[in-house]
């Protein structure tokens, strides 16, 4: 072949093993001479662009109708997607088995991430070779930005493979595949991520030598985007078990509560339980929208049926303000799945999607407590968010049921934001409470395989 064809397969195999264990190719990039560029003589502005690009390269996938948000949200029951156009959004996500060898739903989450984190790292050995700006305090600020977006990729990937693992160390070159580590060699890497991009973010300047979308607002300088970095390594530390270290870390983070302590003040306490990190969509040329407002995305009919009811037949606020029901029962899978619930949660095409907002920081201190056997605590931050966001009132609660409350917390807080229901009950081992609405034989999916090139390209 000549040195172009070479060149595209080269291309077409790092694609094909999804990213997980590619490097800079060793001959010039002659379809992208700027990226050649980027590598050996990186500027300012290319750095700029480059980080700013980091958001866009993670917000890839996570809102079409068989990306992050909606698959996840299948998976756990939160939602449906009926499309005739394709019965893989009901026969994988619902079926016996997922498919590793297609890249939108079984092999889907993969190499999106991994080409992000590819994406981080060339960004990261630019930093060494540029002169002049961005100045040594304003790399630090990119470093420290960088390796935590780097660490949220991860997240998406050990979150959708679980005990299947994933590969970690895959700054390597072409060809120099990076081994698939367990699960808890991946989580400690997200953990070393977090923190030293939390020792990047302490030395950098006043100010990020980039922009960041609207979606960071409040969160744009290196001083807030830690607390942000650290509401992430709250997540991730309750996820392991580290109970006291998610209460550090949340401590170090955004987290707000004690808002809205009348009737009066239900819109000061929504609006500080939505205070947060958002990914950003716009409807126009160029750019991405949200498409979880698509005709295809139904409710699954379970979050009425267990949404808790007062006495007086209030039935739980964040049903009423995140789904509606229609007039017609839409039905898929000959007839065997039905549902008359839509999301009202993101109303256009526009609406963002939250990364990580107060609401779950509330509620991740109260599972650390949990875990460390803090009930008192504990209790007093679920009750305000049954009375804040619920609109439910107070429940008496004690060891014996306090997990239990969590879980359904979570569950209505959390509906449809990223797969949080799905993620929190594999956690606990209570998967199988969830229904088996396909057939009584099909268990839901406790994670997604490994890209089939994956594996095949290690023998």
């Amino acid at each position: 072949m000549n040195i172009y064809q070479t060149k595209r397969a080269l291309v077409a195999l790092c694609a094909a093993l999804g990213l997980g264990g590619c490097g800079s190719l060793e001959i010039g990039d002659l379809n992208n001479p700027s990226l050649d560029d980027f590598r050996n003589n990186p500027t300012e502005s290319g750095v700029n662009s480059a980080s700013t690009g980091l958001i866009i390269g993670h917000r890839a996938n996570v809102s079409p109708p068989n990306g992050y948000v909606a698959q996840l949200g299948v998976i756990g029951r939160e939602a449906y997607v009926f499309d005739p156009a394709d019965p893989r959004a009901i026969d994988e996500m619902l079926g016996p088995t997922m498919d590793p060898g297609g890249g939108a739903y079984g092999g889907n989450h993969w190499a999106a991430p991994y080409g992000n984190i590819r994406n981080a790292n060339t960004l990261l050995a630019a930093l060494e070779k540029v002169g002049g700006r961005p100045t040594d305090a304003e790399k630090e600020g990119i470093r420290g930005f960088a390796k935590t977006i780097m660490a949220l990729d991860f997240l998406v990937i050990i979150n959708t493979r679980d005990t299947n693992g994933a590969p970690i160390d895959v700054d390597r070159p072409l060809g120099q595949l990076a081994p698939i580590e367990n699960k808890e060699a991946v989580f400690n890497h997200i953990i070393k991520l977090l923190d030293e991009a939390d020792g990047h973010l302490s030395r950098a300047s006043p100010a990020f030598s980039f922009r960041l979308t609207t979606g960071f607002r409040g969160f744009d300088t290196p001083a807030t985007f830690r607390k942000f970095n650290r509401a992430v390594r709250a997540r991730v530390s309750v996820y392991t078990g580290r109970n006291q270290e998610a209460l550090t870390a949340l401590s170090e983070s955004f987290i707000v509560s004690n808002v809205g302590a009348d009737e009066g003040s239900k819109v000061a306490a929504l609006t500080s339980l939505n205070i947060g990190v958002y990914h950003v969509f716009r409807a126009s040329s160029g750019d991405t929208d949200n498409g979880l407002l698509a005709r295809t995305v139904y409710g699954h009919p379970s979050v009425e049926l267990d949404a808790e009811k007062t006495p007086a037949g209030v039935v739980d606020d964040r049903f009423t303000r995140k789904m509606t029901k229609q007039a017609t029962l839409a039905t898929a899978a000959g007839g065997r799945l039905s549902t008359d619930l839509r999301f009202i949660m993101y109303p256009s095409a526009d609406t963002p999607i939250p990364i990580i907002r107060n609401e779950e920081l509330i509620l991740l201190r109260a599972e650390a407590n949990i875990g460390l056997r803090n009930f008192g605590p504990a209790a007093e931050d679920i009750n305000y968010i049954r009375t804040r966001s619920g609109r439910l009132p107070e429940k008496a609660l004690d060891e014996s049921n306090i997990l239990d409350e969590l879980l359904q917390q979570k569950r209505y807080s959390l509906l449809f934001e990223g797969g949080h229901r799905w993620i929190d009950l594999r956690r606990y081992n209570r998967l199988d409470t969830l229904p088996r609405n396909l057939s009584p034989d099909y268990a839901p999916h406790p994670w997604f395989p490994i890209p089939v090139a994956e594996i095949d390209s290690r023998k």
